[in-house]
């Protein structure tokens, strides 16, 4: 099943008039749709590439298909150290590609299957705003009450020169690599960066990371961040901070040559190819913003709380606002937009946005830092324990990382939670409900917890 334009559309270049238009199918706009559909509202859903947008078909979804392979991997090399003895085994690359690709189709196939809705007519191609209220694609011209634009958004290239050589690639060049590079190299040691440095390091590559802020993952709490920099350090993979790079050159024997400064001191870093991770920008495309008076910046279009633009029908969810770059909050944020725009009131909390970092072990984070509580001087306790103390890990030898939790020092209640251990996306989530719902670590404490389970790191944490 593949959805085109003519899917739930006539054919023709009449003016149509709809309650709800939106442009984008990521997670963000289709899961608009879809509630808006099934609330009873007449939804146009305009995409130009594949739909699923960035997560599904070359960001999130292929990338931990990725993972997956690595995880295998590295516990078929450690399972002699369990004394299961020599596993012999293959690493069949193309095997890998092609499993990445059955799970795209598979996914995108069922969004699609869902987007069969009578309440949802989906346009390919290209939108542009002719006005306020209308938009046009191809031959088709839509006006509508309610516009919500969720285009997501574009990797970001260094200005640097040599930036467009053959073999300096995006995140989503890498997931359609042919072989397993000898010799990557990363420029920026954010999430991206990081997740791809641990899946080739599991691969086979030597992988180097290049990183121009003093820590990596800048925006994650500093404890974290060290703790994972020793442990994809011990891993073999050479990541160095304060590195800026300053361009890359071919050398005579075909590789690439990454150049950077560190201490005043210029040096260089060979390999296959160059991985920009340097982040990603929003995509405001060819929607022509300008001429309807749409207020953004470098960073985004510009939102309130309920994801209004300074034009009060029209709505920028996901990325394209430049808040949250995450699948999960551009869906949350088209929630709050549609019930904005249906006269509801509801009780999600924005600001509440946990996030992971799928490493070998993982990293996540939700609610404030430490470094944010001492900046925003908010009165703050720490509640820390270790996953070699807890009976799961040790059972998995998954004994590398911590919890640390945050709690204001007076009320109790819960400011943030990090990870860095097994299954740290998964353990997240529990704390995201506990400062959801504004509850204290008096609360997480009295909460029982399965055993043995890798949850009971919280428990411990939580413990006088």
């Amino acid at each position: 099943m593949a959805i085109s334009s003519s899917v739930n559309i006539m054919n023709t270049s009449i003016e149509t008039h709809i309650p709800l238009l939106i442009i984008g199918a990521g997670p963000g706009g289709y899961e608009t749709a879809l509630l808006a559909a099934h609330r009873g509202m007449e939804v146009v859903l305009i995409e130009k590439g594949p739909v699923g947008g960035t997560c599904l078909n070359e960001g999130c979804i292929p990338t931990k298909a990725f993972c997956r392979h690595a995880q295998l991997l590295d516990e078929l090399r450690e399972a002699e150290t369990l004394g299961i003895g020599g596993l012999q085994y293959s690493f069949d690359f193309q095997a890998v590609l092609k499993r990445k690709e059955q799970i795209i189709g598979q996914l995108r196939q069922g969004v699609e299957g869902l987007l069969q809705h009578k309440l949802i007519r989906f346009v390919s191609g290209d939108a542009r705003f002719r006005d306020e209220h209308t938009v046009q694609v191809g031959e088709h011209t839509f006006t509508a009450d309610h516009i919500v634009i969720a285009t997501g958004s574009v990797p970001q290239i260094l200005p640097i020169p040599g930036n467009d050589l053959p073999g300096v690639i995006s995140s989503a060049e890498i997931l359609n690599l042919k072989q397993v590079p000898e010799h990557l190299c990363i420029i920026g040691a954010g999430v991206i960066g990081l997740e791809f440095a641990s899946i080739f390091n599991s691969f086979g590559s030597r992988v180097t990371v290049l990183e121009y802020c003093r820590e990596i993952l800048p925006r994650f709490d500093t404890d974290l961040a060290k703790r994972l920099k020793q442990s994809l350090t011990k891993r073999g993979i050479d990541i160095q901070t304060q590195a800026q790079v300053s361009k890359i050159e071919r050398t005579e024997a075909g590789k690439l040559s990454v150049c950077y400064l560190k201490k005043d001191k210029e040096l260089y870093a060979e390999s296959d190819y160059v991985l920009m991770a340097v982040g990603r920008r929003p995509n405001t495309g060819s929607l022509n913003l300008d001429d309807i008076g749409i207020q953004y910046s470098k960073k985004g279009i510009e939102v309130n709380g309920n994801m209004q633009t300074n034009l009060p029908h029209i709505y920028a969810i996901g990325d394209i606002n430049g808040g949250y770059m995450l699948a999960h909050a551009a869906t949350f944020q088209g929630i709050r937009a549609l019930n904005h725009i249906q006269g509801l009131t509801d009780s999600l909390r924005l600001d509440v946005v946990p996030a992971a970092v799928f490493t070998r072990p993982e990293a996540a984070t939700v609610g404030l830092t430490e470094e944010a509580c001492k900046a925003q001087e908010i009165p703050y306790q720490t509640h820390k324990s270790f996953f070699r103390s807890n009976g799961k890990a040790v059972c998995l030898q998954e004994t590398d990382g911590f919890c640390k939790l945050l709690s204001h020092k007076e009320t109790g209640r819960l400011l943030g939670g990090h990870l860095f251990g097994p299954h740290a996306s998964d353990l997240i989530q529990e704390l995201t409900a506990l400062i959801q719902q504004d509850k204290t670590i008096a609360d997480l404490r009295s909460t029982i917890h399965a055993h043995p389970t890798l949850g009971e790191v919280l428990l411990e944490a939580a413990k006088e």
